[in-house]
This record gives C-alpha cells, sequence and structure tokens, in this order.
C-alpha cells in the first residue's frame, strides 16, 4: 500500500433501523457509504427506505437478503412480486443498479423438499461500478448456513497525494527579504553595454539563475491542507 492511500480506512457503524446496517468510509471531506439489509415477509424495512427522507449520499453497495422472489433475477422463478418496484424505487434514490452475477446460482438453499432453492440475496452498485466488475455467489462457501455469501471486489486505486510544496508565505518575512534581494538583483543588472543577442540572453540566463537561488533561499516547506491556496498567482 502506498504512503498515501486514496482512502482513509476510517468507517462507523450506523443502524437506521435493526433490518438496516451502514458501514462509512471517510475519504477527507466524502463519505461512502455501504448499506446492508434484511428484509422479513413484512417488508417493514424496505417500506421504511421508501417512505422515509434518508439522507445518504455516496453510496457504493446496497445489498442483503431482501427476501423477494421474482422473474427478473431468478430465471426459474416464473413470477413478478410488487416489492420489486419498491426496492428499485429505492436503489434509484441511491443511484443504484442491480448487479448482474457472473454466474447466476442460488442464493439461498433449503433442505425440505417442499420448498425451492431461491435467488433472494442481492447486490446493487453504482452504476459508474457496473462497467468495471460484477458480484460472485460461492454457493460452496456457505458451508452450514442456508445462504450464499456475494463477493464484489472494490477497486481502490493507488494515487499519489502530495502533503508538502515549496512556497513562499504571504506577508511573510521570508517574503519580504525574497522582494528585497529580487529589488536589489534587477537594480544591478547592467544594461550599458549590450551590443548583440547573444550578450542580451546570457544577461537573462544569469538573472535567472540569480532569481532562483533568492528563490530557493528564502522558501519554506509547508503542509498542504484543504484550505491551502498558493499566493504568488494573479488572484493576488
Amino acid at each position: 500500500m502506498s504512503d498515501c492511500p486514496h482512502f482513509n480506512f476510517l468507517y462507523e457503524r450506523i443502524y437506521l433501523t435493526t433490518e438496516i446496517f451502514l458501514v462509512s468510509f471517510f475519504n477527507y471531506d466524502s463519505v461512502y457509504f455501504l448499506i446492508n439489509v434484511y428484509l422479513d415477509s413484512s417488508q417493514l424495512a424496505l417500506k421504511y427506505l421508501k417512505d422515509t427522507e434518508v439522507n445518504i449520499r455516496n453510496v457504493l453497495i446496497m445489498t442483503g437478503d431482501f427476501n423477494i422472489r421474482d422473474s427478473i433475477w431468478d430465471s426459474h422463478f416464473l413470477y413478478y412480486s410488487f416489492y420489486s418496484d419498491i426496492l428499485f424505487e429505492v436503489a434509484d434514490s441511491f443511484h443504484l443498479e442491480l448487479s448482474r452475477p457472473t454466474e447466476q446460482v442460488h442464493t439461498r438453499y433449503l433442505d425440505n423438499q417442499q420448498d425451492s432453492n431461491s435467488v433472494i440475496n442481492l447486490m446493487f452498485l453504482r452504476v459508474e461500478s457496473l462497467k468495471h466488475d460484477n458480484h460472485t455467489i460461492y454457493s460452496d462457501w456457505r458451508l452450514t448456513f442456508d445462504h450464499a455469501p456475494l463477493i464484489i471486489n472494490i477497486s481502490i486505486f493507488e494515487k499519489h497525494i502530495q502533503t508538502r510544496k515549496l512556497m513562499l508565505v504571504k506577508n511573510s518575512k521570508e517574503e519580504k527579504y525574497f522582494l528585497n534581494e529580487l529589488i536589489e538583483a534587477i537594480k544591478e543588472i547592467n544594461i550599458e553595454n549590450i551590443q548583440s543577442k547573444e550578450v542580451l540572453k546570457l544577461i537573462v540566463q544569469l538573472f535567472a539563475i540569480h532569481i532562483d537561488r533568492i528563490w530557493y533561499k528564502h522558501l519554506k516547506i509547508v503542509n498542504i491542507t484543504k484550505h491551502s491556496k498558493e499566493w504568488w498567482n494573479k488572484n493576488y
């Protein structure tokens, strides 16, 4: 992992209800959420998400046991559920779309002969994430459980973030010394004997070298924060 990871892995667990569990990841000023939902036969948590104004932005994933059978995600089931429309409405409010598994298999397995295996564990991803990855259902990982785990890779790209920079701080004593020496350097330029372009070019080059020396003599190393601004620009 790089010294400056793109994400700061500080997280907080939040329970909206006993059936809705959030994990938040902080990345500087932005917060990202993972939502896990359990819906029982009453679908109360789904109704809560639909009817309650929940101010949650930047949801990366919504997943869980939605307890909804529908032909949309289960080709072995021939019927449609009214609750699917509500679920898609909730997902759309978070800017999420249904993820298609890499291989369509059941997510819930029953031991009795009366009920059939089903697909009720789903995953919704951000629209821009769908083209990068899809989740995988690992039915052989469920061991003694009746639900198979859903696995998704969340790519965290390594990104170099500059944390320090060299600059002259506005109204500092270093700025004052730099400007004084700059003025003196300009005064010392000899322009009385410029007889050719080559001589002028040499004078300019020597002046630039002198300015560099003055600059590096007085600059400071400062930490970059979200409030940092460069003053050596047209805005000041």
